[in-house]
């Protein structure tokens, strides 16, 4: 087997046996805009359309928050992670919570 951990939204993985479910894992990062970022990316919320800077903050806080949700899931010892999901919130004005979580299994 890999030593690599498998990421799914699915509730299984395919041909494996999940053998033990070992509980929810979570990466949990809050994220607010630099000061450039946030500069450049309200001139361009006057214009309308995708806000590239704001996007760049999103992406990284998913990222961030990912790679915490699996090295929880190594941490526990899972093979996998199942059921895979992420939610934001905004947390207080400008910061935004990103949550990345699932079910960490073992595989038969």
């Amino acid at each position: 087997m890999s030593t690599e951990l498998i990421v799914t939204t699915g509730n299984d993985v395919a041909n494996r046996p999940i053998a033990a479910y070992l509980g929810v894992v979570r990466g949990i990062v809050v994220r607010t805009p630099n000061i450039g970022q946030a500069f450049v990316g309200g001139l361009r919320s006057v214009f309308g359309g995708n806000i590239i800077e704001y996007t760049r903050v999103c992406e990284a806080a998913r990222q961030e928050a990912f790679e915490l949700m699996v090295a929880h899931g190594v941490e526990r010892g899972a093979h996998a992670i199942i059921g895979m999901r992420y939610d934001a919130t905004e947390f207080m004005n400008g910061a935004t919570e990103v949550l990345a979580y699932g079910t960490a299994v073992t595989l038969g």
